[in-house]
């Protein structure tokens, strides 16, 4: 239940962390950044993998190479990507959205990856009308007891929207879900929606609004007796409720299968908007594929809040940030928004005690104008021409000893991580243990090598900081 930037501090600190990590997690972008081995429970056996997340799940796609119907599903993510690319390649505030799906395709396993063996996957049925344009909103602002949480928002959902959410926990994302799905009215601004809008919204605690002690059958039959239980049990079965599953009360039901239910009844009334606010907090890897696939085939436009960074990427193609009491498109990719995040942090923990709302420090050229003081010191240390170019050569005498380390130890550690890679992979391949190739002391001369490149990649990390470091303070540009 952490919020976005919470998993990203939660991360941070792991990497800093110099004990052994044994970890469940459904969110695979963290499990890279976290994890150096993974192991797979699968038919009553584990196997140990060398690498994260993505490393396991190439190894393990590479064994399921003959399962093509992965393959099919693959090409439907690759060409939604695709499309986006297509779509926004030559538009300046798009493009590097664009080139991050490009990367996204590039690094995608080409083969059957982990899912394939899962069998799940369900489709959104096809709205009966998808206006244009859904939703329109103009200086609207929105908030509780007549007090704004959120002001001046312009803003329009179209066909095919495709939109991210970022911001921090209470910063107003869901109030504004909640404005969207119609359970907030404007306190200022005009709100246009068009008459044909159906809106699908998935709370984060939508699963508690089941009935616990009726059945999946039930409670669809209660939102269209008219449909019958053949016809009721076909469509649950598209969302995997088969067999006697269908008349067991939802209390005996697992959290994901509770959010699987619920997300089926949420899509029976055929939305043509579809609103989720962390659909994925009781989903695991396999059914968090399967929602992603149903998203980008969803005829509808969709506004999605997730600490999923994996979902957001697959899944839409516009970012709107939540932050100072407004919302606007941001204009880059969740990389870009990790670093603005970083940057926000460090500039208010620099702040004085009760300052912390001052975070974006104003121009160079108003900070002069404001401060003649500061503005006349730095005149009076300008000096001549000659001493400016004598100030100059001294600093890059300074600098070159630094930016040699630098590009010594980057080479150093090219080096050694590929010695790595190539150990781990031989220790990895399961062939090198059926005979004699990797046997006895050969396994241990690798281990001992494998854990010698270890610290030294350490090592050379450590220094290639400090370097960094001492060129920052320099208030040089590495």
């Amino acid at each position: 239940h952490l919020d976005l930037d919470a998993v990203l501090w939660l991360q941070r600190t792991l990497a800093d962390y110099t004990g052994t990590l044994l970890t469940i997690s459904h969110d695979r972008d963290f499990l890279d950044a976290t994890t150096t081995h993974t192991l797979h429970l699968d038919g009553r056996t584990a196997r140990l993998y060398t690498g994260n997340y993505s490393s396991f799940e190439a190894q393990r796609a590479e064994q399921l190479a003959t399962q093509t119907a992965q393959f099919a599903s693959q090409q439907r993510r690759i060409a939604h990507l695709q499309s986006f690319v297509d779509r926004f390649r030559a538009q300046a505030t798009k493009a590097r959205q664009a080139q991050a799906r490009l990367k996204m395709i590039e690094r995608m396993p080409k083969v059957a990856p982990v899912h394939a063996d899962s069998g799940f996957d369900f489709e959104f049925r096809p709205p009966a009308r998808v206006p244009a344009p859904m939703l329109r909103l103009d200086a609207v602002d929105i908030g509780y007891a007549g007090v704004p949480l959120l002001r001046g928002i312009k803003l329009m959902i179209g066909p095919g929207e495709r939109v991210g959410l970022l911001g921090a926990n209470g910063a107003g994302k869901t109030t504004l879900v909640r404005f969207l799905a119609g359970e907030l009215p404007a306190l200022a601004g005009n709100s246009l929606r068009d008459p044909h809008l159906k809106v699908g919204y998935f709370a984060q605690h939508q699963i508690d609004q089941l009935d616990v002690d009726a059945t999946p059958l039930a409670q669809l039959l209660d939102l269209d007796p008219k449909l019958g239980e053949l016809g009721a049990r076909n469509y649950l079965g598209s969302f995997a409720f088969r067999g006697d599953r269908v008349f067991e009360p939802v209390r005996l039901f697992s959290g994901g299968e509770r959010a699987r239910l619920a997300l089926a009844l949420l899509v029976y009334g055929r939305p043509n908007l579809l609103l989720l606010d962390e659909p994925t907090n009781h989903l695991d890897l396999d059914m968090r594929h399967a929602l992603e696939v149903a998203l980008q085939d969803f005829a509808g436009a969709v506004v999605t809040v997730s600490h999923d960074r994996h979902l957001i990427r697959a899944t839409c193609d516009t970012l709107w940030l939540v932050a100072d009491g407004g919302v606007h498109e941001f204009d880059g990719d969740l990389d870009d928004y990790t670093r603005w995040l970083s940057r926000r942090q460090d500039t208010e923990a620099a702040l004085p005690a009760g300052s912390a709302e001052d975070t974006e420090a104003p121009p160079a050229a108003a900070t002069e104008r404001d401060d003649p003081a500061r503005s006349s010191a730095r005149n009076a240390t300008r000096g001549s021409a000659r001493d400016r170019r004598r100030a100059a050569a001294e600093q890059r005498a300074r600098e070159k000893p630094l930016r040699d380390t630098i590009r010594r130890l980057d080479e150093q550690m090219a080096e050694q991580r590929s010695r790595l890679d190539e150990i781990e992979r031989r220790l990895a391949d399961p062939e090198a243990y059926a005979g004699e190739a990797l046997a006895g002391p050969d396994m241990a001369v690798l281990m001992k090598e494998q854990a010698a490149l270890r610290r030294a990649l350490e090592i050379a990390e450590e220094q290639w900081l400090a370097a960094a470091e001492a060129l920052e303070m320099a208030d040089i540009t590495c």
